[in-house]
């Protein structure tokens, strides 16, 4: 009798890149005979502080906290999103130069995030206001924060909203490093047989791949997620973070992201040293 298939709990963030990549499997063009997805939508903070607890087989995480969990979970080599001269920004409501935010109430979306790692990296000097990340172009104009820390689709819609771009993060780290930044990656559970985890990498690269070849079709299901987005700019939001390193990390991200985290422990972010550990 052939056995049933293990049912996986995917947990990854409601944004057009993660729906973009994630299609082939929430859709089930993308199938097996030994695992089956149940898919389940969270921001990447929760994901985050969840991923602490190893509630889900299979989850995204930001890059940041993956020293907080890397006794439970172990990276996949497909799903990371990754700016590569680009990435979170910094925005006020009037111009302002970067050596400006020294000492200042900065919205962010959340302690875990790699964007908000990376700032602090950048300017250890700033008071950090939790705010979720959708609200945070809000909070700028109401001034509950003088500046906002913007990741996903907010990077491309915040001009037309009257907002200044003060520092992208993504373009900091390439001139300072000339690397990309890991911003997001997929982990799963250690405590997996390898032969299953095996089989996630596969159906994760086939549906990222999927998607790539089948664009159209996969935006149309991702533009769901897209907020304040036509498709033309949905479009050019995916292209940004589901690119050849979302395929495979390559040698370039495992380089990257421990240099990332490395730094964060130098700095005293992170409260010991983490090194990166990637399956296929």
């Amino acid at each position: 009798m052939t056995p049933s298939p293990q049912e996986i709990v995917s947990a990854h963030s409601p944004d057009s890149d993660d729906a973009f990549m994630f299609y082939g499997l929430a859709t089930r063009k993308i199938r097996s005979p030994k695992v089956t997805f149940r898919h389940v939508l969270e921001d990447i903070e929760s994901l985050n502080r969840k991923a602490m607890e190893g509630l889900y087989g299979l989850t995204a995480i930001s890059y940041h906290a993956y020293p907080y969990v890397s006794d439970k979970y172990v990276l996949m080599a497909s799903g990371s999103s990754i700016g590569d001269g680009y990435g979170p920004m910094l925005i006020a409501a009037h111009p302002m130069e970067p050596e400006d935010i020294k000492g200042k109430r900065i919205a962010i979306p959340g302690k875990m995030t790699s964007a908000y790692l990376a700032l602090k990296i950048i300017e250890a000097d700033f008071e950090p206001v939790v705010t979720p990340f959708d609200k945070i172009p809000e909070a700028v104009e109401e001034g509950a924060a003088e500046l906002g820390l913007i990741i996903h689709e907010a990077q491309l819609t915040y001009s037309r909203k009257g907002f200044h771009k003060v520092l992208d993060l993504g373009r900091w780290w390439k001139t300072q490093f000339d690397l990309p930044l890991p911003l997001g990656g997929n982990v799963l559970l250690r405590s997996l047989a390898p032969d299953i985890q095996s089989e996630c990498c596969r159906m994760m690269r086939e549906s990222i791949q999927y998607a790539l070849d089948n664009r159209e079709e996969a935006l149309s299901y991702a533009l769901q997620f897209a907020r304040d987005m036509d498709a033309r700019l949905a479009d050019k939001f995916v292209g940004m973070y589901v690119n050849h390193y979302t395929l495979d990390c390559g040698d370039v991200i495992p380089v990257a992201a421990q240099k990332l985290l490395d730094l964060g422990y130098e700095a005293g972010l992170i409260p010991h040293r983490a090194t990166v550990e990637f399956v296929r």
